[in-house]
């Protein structure tokens, strides 16, 4: 029996992004979906995305590295050094997220491991959001070299692995020739070539698995209205709102650009409202 699997990774808080792909599965008739991680943050959907994930009967949830930054926030191990303007963006985030999204999604997002494995006809594939054991840091990126995929495979027996993380589409191969693929991002694609950056649309994938085997993976593109996210950014008053729209609009993330975050942090006074709301 053929199956057909959409793979979705990295939607960042970004509902408009999501609803798009989700449109576009719904007419690729598709049998099954799987999540690889980061969910929420910087964007500003928060209960929505879960609720969407599962309209469409989402059966596999990895936790990303963003979606740990949320939970190191509600932990205060992330947000509480004031100096730190990189901390400052992730505390604030977390917090905003902390005010909007239900306890028992909070407590869904803990629950969630970072790696699983799954068998579909026979095939063995490996799910994670990063590496196996770390869900956060550069070994993955699309230019790395072929040993560090190989540790996506647990052993021999493994057939495929499944990662997301560097927001970029691509399909490559182990040393023993196994087959690696990311789905890209849902919300956030990036490649560090200019004109390829400059298409903004939203990207995921499709695996088909039939009784031969992998019998097709299909990366998608969806295109979707950026000003009616970063206009639901606004009215949900979502902070450093000027950064969401330079990653909406030109795939460029500032996430550990301490510079510019102290004078993002000064000119709004970022750090006197995170420490308002560490307080309450």
């Amino acid at each position: 029996m053929t199956k057909r699997i959409a793979l979705l990774s990295d939607i960042h808080g970004n509902q408009t992004a999501l609803k798009a792909v989700i449109a576009d599965l719904s007419k690729q008739a598709i049998d099954d979906c799987w999540f690889l991680g980061d969910l929420v943050m910087p964007g500003p959907a928060t209960n929505e995305v879960f609720e969407l994930l599962e309209n469409i009967n989402t059966s596999v949830y990895i936790r990303g590295n963003w979606d740990d930054c949320f939970l190191d926030v509600q932990q205060k191990k992330v947000g509480v050094h004031f100096d730190d303007p990189s901390d400052v963006y992730i505390g604030l985030l977390g917090q905003y997220v902390a005010e909007h999204l239900k306890v028992d999604y909070q407590n869904k997002l803990k629950s969630l491991p970072i790696h699983t494995t799954k068998e579909v006809n026979g095939l063995s594939i490996n799910l994670s959001h990063n590496l196996n054991t770390l869900n956060s840091g550069p070994a993955l990126l699309a230019d790395a070299a072929t040993s560090h995929f190989d540790e996506l495979f647990l052993n021999q027996t493994t057939d495929i692995a499944v990662y997301g993380h560097v927001h970029h589409q691509m399909l490559r191969y182990s040393s023993q020739d196994q087959m690696v693929i990311n789905p890209g991002s849902v919300g956030q694609p990036f490649f560090k070539y200019g004109r390829l950056n400059a298409d903004r649309r939203a990207q995921y994938a499709i695996l088909e698995i039939d009784d031969a085997g992998l019998a097709e993976v299909t990366f998608r593109k969806v295109g979707y209205d950026l000003t009616q996210e970063l206009d639901y950014a606004k009215e949900s008053v979502l902070p450093y709102l000027n950064l969401y729209q330079e990653i909406l609009f030109d795939g460029v993330a500032h996430t550990h650009d301490d510079e510019l975050l102290g004078k993002i942090n000064q000119q709004y006074g970022y750090v006197e409202l995170l420490q308002q709301l560490i307080n309450k």
